[in-house]
């Protein structure tokens, strides 16, 4: 049997990416953190951490990461059937959207006791990945799957709108939104992995050559409807988030009514699927109002 110890260090290292950081997050020195690795490595016969700036786990230590999280999520839940087992919340580590996380996950997560949540920000057209590679045990993702060893359960649909503030709108397309007009537009990018601002052009305006869209860098939805109510640029921002401002006028849409539904799924270990019941129901429920339904 692997050492729980061994496996804490192991993802403590990974996950923080420096031994000293481990150390201070599992309450024990550098020097024990570097013994525990080494002793799991000879163990396994195969590197674990890449040693550098910062330390990152091989794909052996991936799955080992994924083992040992696996162990801590199915201890959670058999102490919550047995209680005198318990020695503490179970650290959850998952995979959510930025624009979920503003709108509609803090409360389903609110509503799940007995974690502590360690949540990885990406998008969800690549949050799938992380779970394949074993980083997390779960994930809020745009593809349905199948994905080996999980389970998926489809949410609904979060849906966006393409807006700016009608100052914005008045300078940089005062003949409407052509190709032309967006090529020269400044729009918003929360990561290289964000496609959402392209997309929609690729929907709603008609052009065989769709224009590279100019782009500021900003990794934050509030931030996005921030800088869109300030005339930086225009966007993709959550319906959620921008409701009240379309209401005012203070956000207009682009192209009046051309939203973009962009469909999510939960994705988790089944391994560890009756231990997450608690916050899979809690998801769903979250998703039944905040999410569009299909048909």
């Amino acid at each position: 049997m692997l050492d729980p110890a061994q496996l804490a260090a192991l993802a403590a290292v990974h996950r923080r990416g420096a031994f000293d950081l481990a150390a201070a997050e599992l309450g024990v020195t550098p020097s024990a953190i570097s013994q525990r690795i080494k002793a799991l490595e000879d163990r396994a016969g195969a590197l674990l951490i890449r040693r550098g700036q910062p330390c990152v786990a091989t794909e052996t230590g991936l799955r080992l990461i994924r083992h040992h999280d696996e162990i801590s999520v199915l201890a959670q839940g058999l102490a919550a059937d047995l209680p005198g087992l318990g020695s503490g919340p179970a650290r959850l580590r998952i995979a959510v959207n930025a624009d979920s996380l503003a709108t509609w996950v803090i409360p389903a997560l609110s509503a799940t006791e007995g974690y502590l949540f360690d949540l990885v920000i990406d998008d969800q057209d690549v949050s799938q990945d992380l779970l394949r590679r074993g980083d997390v045990s779960g994930a809020i993702t745009s593809h349905p799957g199948p994905l080996q060893g999980c389970d998926t359960i489809r949410l609904g649909a979060l849906r966006y709108r393409a807006t700016a503030s009608p100052a914005f709108i008045a300078h940089w397309f005062p003949d409407g939104v052509t190709a032309a007009a967006l090529a020269k537009a400044p729009t918003l990018s929360f990561s290289d992995a964000d496609r959402l601002q392209d997309r929609w052009v690729g929907l709603h305006v008609g052009t065989d050559s769709p224009p590279v869209l100019p782009c500021h860098r900003l990794a934050s939805s509030h931030g996005f409807v921030e800088a869109c109510r300030n005339g930086l640029a225009w966007s993709m921002n959550a319906e959620a988030l921008v409701a009240a401002d379309l209401r005012t006028g203070t956000l207009v849409e682009l192209v009046p009514d051309t939203p973009l539904d962009v469909p999510l799924y939960w994705q988790f270990t089944r391994l560890a699927a009756p231990a997450l019941a608690p916050l899979t129901a809690a998801i769903t429920k979250a998703t039944k109002s905040a999410l569009v339904q299909p048909g």
